[in-house]
């Protein structure tokens, strides 16, 4: 369960905030780019801004059109309404999104199931995913979607390795299934691996980037796929409320986080293996090595929970939370490496003193 620290207006104001990406305030750039953003009526296709960064993230994960959204959860949950009917089954890992972070909205709104697939780190592999499918019969739910979480959130911002993906595309084709990657931290992915974002969703339906994590907007997520595919994301982004007027004052903060905030995610992974590093060094804690922005420890060897460890450092103006019985720090761009050496040396003394 995500349990951010308590709010309580007794302690210090926050200084280093490791709560997670989301935490971004707009540079002032950004800023900047909004205020002379182009706009117009996104809801009938007339916002310049809006449909230039659609343009530009069909072309970045190589699909026909895109489509400009309030929030990733709305990406995910509009492609499985697409690719499904009620009674579908959708095959993710257990720790995906869909299944532990949207609120059972995929049940609630179409009717699906969504079966939990085991493996390490938040990722099955293809052989996982193969040995689940099941026959085509009247007595099982038809098997129409396999997601995946690029990255794995609570694997640890792990990467998908490309060649699994390419063979969970392959498999998936053969059985009949659509495919459809969460993309929220995708660039993160691509940028540690040096993979282009269109070769690492070659193949899958649908793929989508959040813009509100690491790369520094205030608001928004684009979902790509086919004409036909996107025509009937926007039907269902209309049913729930998703469409918008002069969206391209956000927009363009998005289209700026493309110029700008893609190549510096570097920076956020070199915090955080310098943060993972330092965590290492201290007695008793046990640290998992990032792959990208996410740094999950448990101090329990030295003698403290992570809970309380969590409220010791908030009283040092350090914002962390738990997240499925670990500590998990989020590193970003309102983060720099002074404030992951001070954050190491905070819980170096603390863990001293438990």
């Amino acid at each position: 369960m995500y349990t951010p620290a308590p709010r309580d207006p007794k302690q210090p104001p926050v200084r280093i905030n490791l709560l997670s990406d989301t935490q971004t305030r707009p540079t002032a750039g950004m800023r900047e780019a909004m205020a002379r953003a182009e706009v117009g009526d996104e809801q009938i296709g007339d916002d310049p801004s809006v449909n230039l960064l659609c343009e530009r993230v069909a072309g970045l994960l190589g699909k026909q059109a895109a489509v400009f959204m309030p929030s990733g959860t709305m990406c995910n949950v509009t492609a499985t309404l697409v690719h499904c009917r009620p009674g579908d089954e959708i095959l993710a890992h257990g720790s995906a999104h869909i299944i532990a972070r949207e609120g059972g909205a995929h049940a609630a709104l179409g009717g699906f199931q969504i079966t939990a697939l085991p493996g390490d780190d938040g990722k099955f592999t293809p052989g996982t995913f193969r040995s689940a499918l099941h026959p085509r019969t009247r007595y099982q739910p038809p098997q129409t979607v396999v997601s995946v979480e690029q990255t794995a959130n609570i694997g640890g911002g792990t990467i998908w390795n490309k060649t699994d993906l390419d063979e969970i595309v392959q498999i998936a084709r053969s059985n009949g299934l659509a495919t459809h990657m969460d993309g929220a931290r995708l660039l993160n992915a691509c940028v540690a691996t040096g993979i282009g974002a269109s070769d690492m969703t070659m193949g899958w339906d649908s793929a989508w980037i959040d813009f509100s994590k690491g790369l520094g907007a205030p608001i928004g997520a684009v979902i790509a796929g086919s004409r036909d595919f996107i025509d009937e994301v926007w039907r269902w982004k209309q049913r729930l409320g998703g469409s918008m007027r002069q969206a391209g004052i956000c927009a363009a903060a998005c289209t700026y986080a493309l110029d700008h905030h893609v190549d510096r995610l570097a920076e956020d992974h070199s915090n955080a293996r310098a943060l993972a590093r330092g965590l290492a060094q201290i007695a008793g804690v046990d640290v998992q090595q990032p792959e990208t922005n996410l740094v999950f420890f448990k101090p329990d060897g030295a003698g403290i929970s992570g809970n309380d460890m969590v409220a010791r450092l908030r009283q040092h103006g350090v914002l962390l939370a738990m997240m499925d019985g670990r500590i998990r720090a989020c590193t970003h761009l309102d983060v720099s490496a002074d404030m992951i050496e001070e954050t190491v040396g905070l819980v170096r003394d603390i863990a001293r003193g438990a």
